[in-house]
């Protein structure tokens, strides 16, 4: 798209309309919780002067969509709760800014679960206050907006099949072609799982490749930004664009990132080679998912890529790990959210203390998963428990990030993964009791990555039996992101995903 702005071949103004008209025609989909019209109408014409004036930046007039934990400069940021329905912030996150400053435009802010919290672990884009955001696979939508899925699955009337989440709003985004990127955040596979249901790229860099400034936090020790897109090279042109040192973010990386092992002078595809974790042939697995990673390994083998059975052995406590650290950050952040500072205050009679100000406040503004996370956090933080629980999580996550780092010691270059157990399944189902107490299964593939801080990717390799996505996860060595990338390039033109082919909007 880019190259067709930049030959003539397409106008800013023509692409900016094509994509808000995709944005009305999803609205029932409920992926943008704000459409910045005003805004981008003024990002508009700067870019259409700049390309009468032959200055493009470098991806002028670019359809970009941002997360609603993100904060935009006098655009409401509201994480999907009451708590900032109304909170407009001041300046703008690093990475949303890098981007405007690269010639973006922003059609709007996209949907989410509150704070990024879904049900037990796993999130589906299903708990927002304005509503779940509906995968385009299986709608009615995907037949108004493309030509080459005329025989797409259909969920009933009354049901709709789950975007993923937390990052949902942003995947059905990017799958509908209402923007060619947007940006997530993932801190367990809120960027990677939404990109598996719906059918494109979702790429975790390394923790500390990319400035997490105003990014509203969840788990601070694994918040990572994340780029959703149609194609890998898209997600690399936004991840130039935002990565590196920012001083407003500690914990970014104060060097280059590592070059890519397949642009170095003896680079050969036979020298690469590919784990096959056998702790991820987990219970739960779907046989078409299976299928589909078996398939891969075939087409990386077939390449050239050595191919190896590999253990890592701490794997599957990882979520029980994750389940103790998560709740005890969340405490923490979600302290700051006492009715005084910024944010909702409750009202009405008995307020006279500023403890029954804070309880009224957040019963009334936070939802039922949110309080629970907060109250699990301050449980495992009490002095009695704080050993048994908290330190113990602690020493879980090294032995966990020690299994990657003997493992990459070994000259394994990649692991390939399923990213999800099964393609999306139905609202009615995932909503039901039973799997609430077994949604953290649909982590169990991705939270792990998070845990070590490396960088990982989400691939969209083909359709299920029920026309819906299925997708292959690639994880690399903190710091390899471009060896990731690469591959993953590679793989992706081997697989050629049948991407909807939008009709003129």
């Amino acid at each position: 798209m880019l190259q067709q702005l930049k030959n003539g071949g397409c106008s800013v103004q023509e692409l900016y309309v094509q994509c808000l008209n995709r944005v009305q025609m999803i609205k029932s989909l409920n992926a943008y919780i704000t459409v910045t019209n005003k805004i981008s109408q003024i990002q508009l014409e700067e870019s259409a002067q700049r390309y009468l004036k032959g200055i493009p930046r470098p991806i002028e007039g670019i359809p970009i969509a941002v997360k609603d934990n993100f904060c935009t400069k006098n655009i409401k940021t509201t994480c999907a709760s009451r708590m900032l329905e109304n909170f407009i912030p001041t300046y703008n996150a690093t990475v949303v800014q890098r981007l405007l400053d690269s010639g973006a435009i922003l059609m709007g802010k996209t949907n989410m679960d509150e704070f990024g919290m879904g049900l037990e672990n796993l999130s589906g884009t299903t708990e927002s206050i304005f509503g779940p955001t509906r995968n385009i696979w299986g709608s009615h939508v995907i037949q108004k907006l493309n030509t080459n899925f005329k025989e797409s699955f259909s969920s009933p009337p009354d049901d709709f099949f789950i975007a993923g989440g937390s990052s949902g709003g942003s995947a059905v985004a990017v799958a509908s072609g209402s923007c060619t990127v947007a940006l997530g955040s993932d801190t367990g596979g809120s960027v990677r799982n939404p990109a598996s249901y719906c059918g494109v790229v979702g790429f975790k860099p390394s923790y500390g490749s990319l400035s997490r400034y105003g990014l509203i936090p969840l788990v601070n020790s694994m918040d990572v930004p994340g780029i959703l897109a149609r194609t890998v090279g898209d997600c690399r042109s936004a991840f130039d664009i935002i990565k590196g040192w920012d001083p407003k973010d500690s914990t970014t990386l104060q060097r280059p990132l590592n070059k890519s092992k397949l642009k170095r002078t003896s680079a050969k595809l036979s020298k690469l080679c590919v784990g096959i974790p056998k702790e991820f042939h987990c219970p739960g697995l779907s046989s078409e998912v299976s299928d589909a990673w078996r398939d891969v390994m075939d087409l990386l083998e077939n390449c050239g890529i050595r191919v190896v059975q590999v253990s890592l052995p701490h794997t599957s406590y990882s979520i029980a790990c994750y389940s103790v650290l998560n709740p005890c950050e969340v405490a923490s952040n979600m302290a700051r959210y006492d009715g005084l500072r910024y944010g909702y205050r409750a009202t009405g009679k008995n307020l006279n203390s500023t403890e029954s100000l804070y309880a009224a406040t957040r019963s009334q503004a936070l939802n039922q998963i949110v309080r629970g996370r907060i109250l699990a956090g301050n449980y495992f933080l009490l002095k009695e428990n704080y050993d048994k629980y908290f330190v113990q999580a602690l020493k879980l996550r090294r032995l966990i990030y020690e299994d990657y780092v003997k493992l990459w010691s070994t000259g394994v270059d990649l692991l390939l993964t399923p990213v999800t157990l099964s393609d999306a399944p139905l609202f009615s189902e995932f909503n039901q009791k039973d799997s609430r107490a077994q949604s953290a299964d649909q982590d169990y593939c991705t939270q792990p990555a998070n845990m070590a801080g490396i960088p990982a990717l989400s691939l969209p390799v083909r359709m299920s039996k029920r026309n819906l996505p299925l997708s292959i996860q690639l994880m690399a060595p903190h710091f390899d992101d471009e060896t990731l990338l690469d591959v993953a390039e590679l793989v992706e033109k081997e697989l050629n995903f049948p991407q909807p082919t939008f009709k003129e909007a």
